[in-house]
């Protein structure tokens, strides 16, 4: 399920690559991961190594998958932009590294995006303009799948004490533990978190700040 997905986002980024970009964006790693409280985000480290190349990543948030598909395609752009930028050498952010200023205005809406200013972030807001929209129809971008991540707790039904009675009490089900083999990351600006399997170095695109690995 989630593979069609992942396929209809590496389409969606060849396809706006050449449609946006002329075909210049290198090859990029795109995950869906964990991410509750952003949409998706840009690495401006090549965290992924396939063989002897490294490669960025894009994610986009496993928790704002039922999004309609425009607007899912909205953050890879917007994150596309974000990559175009760092190759380019356009310092599409300011105030070290917080605010979308108006390069990053400019680059996104030269693409199809409707671009507007929030309070702390600056120019970083995002909706899918028409023309954008008419691209990914042009292409057949569709959604493969209703599929989110919606973070329900897991339970387990404990073994029961042989009665054979078929009664549940309230030690026989409880929340499972996960073992905890993740570290936390938070934005510290906009407050952002999510967990990785290995230390990582990941920006926050709502704030362009660096996440920090947050305390135990």
């Amino acid at each position: 399920m989630l593979k069609s997905m992942q396929e209809i986002l590496e389409y969606g980024f060849e396809i706006l690559n050449k449609v946006y970009f002329n075909g210049e964006l290198p090859p990029i790693v795109i995950s869906i991961m964990s991410s509750p409280r952003t949409n998706g985000h840009f690495t401006i480290n090549k965290e992924w190594r396939v063989e002897d190349k490294r490669f960025n990543e894009i994610n986009i948030s496993a928790e704002h998958m039922d999004r309609p598909i425009e607007n899912i395609m909205g953050t890879l752009l917007h994150e596309m932009v974000h990559y175009y930028c760092q190759i380019n050498g356009i310092a599409d952010v300011s105030q070290n590294g917080r605010y979308h200023n108006k390069k990053f205005k400019e680059e996104a809406e030269k693409r199809g995006l409707i671009i507007s200013q929030g309070k702390y972030i600056g120019w970083s807001k995002t909706e899918p303009g028409e023309a954008f929209k008419n691209v990914l129809k042009e292409h057949g971008i569709k959604k493969p799948i209703d599929i989110n991540r919606d973070g329900i707790i897991d339970m387990t039904v404990l073994p029961g004490n042989g009665s054979g009675s078929g009664e549940t009490d309230k030690n026989k089900m409880q929340p499972k533990k996960p073992k905890c083999s993740t570290r936390k990351y938070k934005c510290p600006s906009c407050g952002n978190s999510f967990r990785a399997t290995k230390d990582i170095n990941v920006m926050c695109m709502d704030c362009n700040e660096v996440f920090i690995k947050a305390e135990k």
